[in-house]
């Protein structure tokens, strides 16, 4: 049996937070493998169900973040697993938004659901982590894990979520990389916009016919085959010369 842990805050004013994106993850393995209805226990919601045919059991601990170890710790005990049976869904300050990375082991880095979960049942849990980024001073993270993801989050929020749910039965089996795999290959790539079309070079005079150079030299060619504001005999002149050099493999 697999213990599959996400870490948040209990309460809807909670809901949309970047620190609950633990809780996010198993609810949409909960719906898209049709487990059961969520029910109170171990100081939790738990929602039980089947994966790839491995039983596993969802936790969302309901004693806030920083008392999460207790409610994992109480469904360890209860159905008598080890550390490496559970896994552990959180945010991650040193990931990039979207960017998913999942390891065994490892510190709290600050993160106060890990260091109570650690407490509880010790460090050598598998831990998936969700990037949520870096709000790029430490003075802002309290505001940037407690707020809600932006709109413009959602556009990789959900389709992370959905492929990490699908891939799932790969981490029940304990092949976390071939889970990464399946998640990496199916999330939609993001369009790169496209290079500006670069005008092309203009030919040096040097190689340019005899009607491009009057027409540089001059500025006066209206490409009509004509000469705007210019008169008298050596117009006169300039015109015929061009008449004469404007040939049909004339192509600049």
């Amino acid at each position: 049996m697999k213990l599959f842990i996400g870490l948040g805050n209990p309460g809807n004013q909670y809901a949309g937070h970047r620190h609950n994106v633990g809780f996010m993850a198993v609810e949409e393995i909960a719906r898209r493998h049709d487990f059961g209805p969520w029910r109170k226990k171990f100081q939790a919601e738990v929602s039980e169900g089947a994966l790839d045919g491995e039983k596993t059991l969802l936790i969302k601990p309901q004693t806030y973040m920083n008392e999460s170890g207790r409610s994992i710790g109480q469904a360890m005990q209860f159905f008598k697993l080890e550390p490496s049976d559970v896994v552990v869904f959180h945010d991650e300050l040193d990931l990039a938004p979207g960017k998913l990375k999942v390891k065994t082991g490892g510190g709290a880095a600050g993160h106060n659901g890990l260091r109570s979960t650690t407490q509880q049942i010790g460090a050598d849990f598998v831990r998936v982590r969700i990037g949520i980024g870096h709000p790029g001073h430490k003075d802002k993270v309290h505001h940037h894990v407690l707020g809600d993801f932006a709109k413009s989050d959602h556009k990789w929020l959900e389709p992370l979520l959905d492929e990490m749910a699908r891939a799932s039965g790969h981490l029940a089996k304990g092949d976390a990389a071939r889970f990464m795999t399946e998640v990496a290959r199916n999330r939609p790539q993001e369009k790169k916009p496209a290079a500006a079309k670069q005008p092309a070079a203009e030919k040096p005079i040097e190689a340019a016919s005899p009607k491009v150079k009057l027409e540089r030299k001059l500025g006066k060619w209206d490409f009509a085959g004509k000469f705007s504001g210019l008169e008298g005999p050596m117009a006169d002149k300039l015109k015929g010369f061009v008449k004469r050099s404007d040939t049909p493999d004339d192509k600049d």
